[in-house]
């Protein structure tokens, strides 16, 4: 039975994987922060040393929306560096084979070709918005690159689009478009407003993927044939894109996410704000030709993103 380890099994995407690595024979292992920091290199050596584990996938970040990237670069720049770090060498140092690293779309130059393939990394210059962050997680693939191509391990990385789904965070200012809109709209629902402000203008177009189907394509690439991967992936150039296929405009969305609330004002638009890079769009083709497609609409993601929303009653 393999022995895996869920770095940020509390996090959104890290709980996913864990209700689907439940359903595989597995023995599967999860720390608290209160019991391991991630940032500490001490305490994820002393961690891995006890544990031996077969498998790691590498899911705990610090992650953000625009407002929490533009307020605090230098916190995602380190937490997410040092995370990334001690978890990939302690890996390699306690002789873990076989690792899963999850990037962000957000890597990509902010003018890539669109749909973005894997070789647009390192292509152009970022978006300015998550530049701290977008460099850290290019950092984790280079470095799970530099392990495979000198210790021969075998450490993969996936991108996936943007991300949303049960376990989300619906802070007021910290969230990310989803979950932020969902709490917005809903608020003004409860409270009868005329209408919902949103941020930007509302063009800019974005790709989503329901987070269990992340954690299906997670899986699904951390046990698929190494022969079969090396076939269209290279040491060089070693990491997948993950998406839906679908992008929709952010105007868009906001209709489909009233609609689901059952919110009927008017939204207004703030085109003071920034609105990011002005298009991400994943070209999938490469997961695709590994036999793994994403299952669940935008639609019924969101209407399952609210129905979990409405089960915390703290949150409503």
């Amino acid at each position: 039975m393999y022995k895996v380890f869920v770095a940020g099994h509390k996090g959104m995407v890290g709980s996913a994987i864990c209700r689907k690595l439940k359903n595989h024979d597995y023995e599967l292992i999860t720390a608290p922060r209160k019991e391991l920091d991630l940032t500490n290199q001490t305490q994820v050596r002393e961690f891995f040393n006890v544990h031996k584990f077969d498998q790691v996938y590498l899911a705990a970040a610090k992650v953000g929306g625009i407002y929490a990237n533009n307020h605090y670069p230098a916190e995602f720049i380190y937490e997410n560096l040092m995370i990334q770090n001690n978890v990939i060498h302690q890996s390699y140092l306690s002789g873990v084979k076989k690792l899963l690293f999850l990037g962000s779309s957000c890597i990509y130059p902010r003018l890539a070709p669109q749909p973005i393939c894997e070789d647009s990394l390192l292509d152009g210059a970022l978006e300015a918005t998550n530049e701290p962050y977008a460099i850290a997680k290019i950092s984790g693939i280079k470095t799970c690159e530099s392990y495979n191509r000198q210790y021969g391990v075998d450490y993969r990385s996936i991108m996936p689009s943007n991300l949303y789904g049960l376990g989300d965070n619906y802070h007021s200012k910290n969230s990310h478009v989803i979950p932020a809109l969902i709490r917005r709209f809903h608020e003004a629902k409860l409270k009868n407003r005329d209408c919902v402000t949103v941020w930007g203008s509302g063009s800019p177009r974005r790709e989503f993927l329901y987070v269990d189907d992340m954690a299906d394509a997670a899986i699904y690439i951390m046990n698929i044939n190494q022969i079969k991967l090396s076939s269209v992936i290279s040491l060089r150039c070693s990491h997948i894109n993950v998406g839906s296929g679908n992008d929709v405009s952010i105007r868009e969305l906001a209709s489909i996410i009233s609609d689901v609330i059952g919110y009927s004002g008017k939204i207004v638009w703030d085109p003071t704000k920034p609105d990011g890079t002005p298009r991400k769009l994943m070209n999938n083709k490469l997961i695709s030709s590994l036999g793994w497609r994403s299952k669940i609409s935008l639609r019924e993601g969101l209407t399952l993103s609210y129905e979990d929303y409405l089960r915390d009653g703290s949150r409503c």
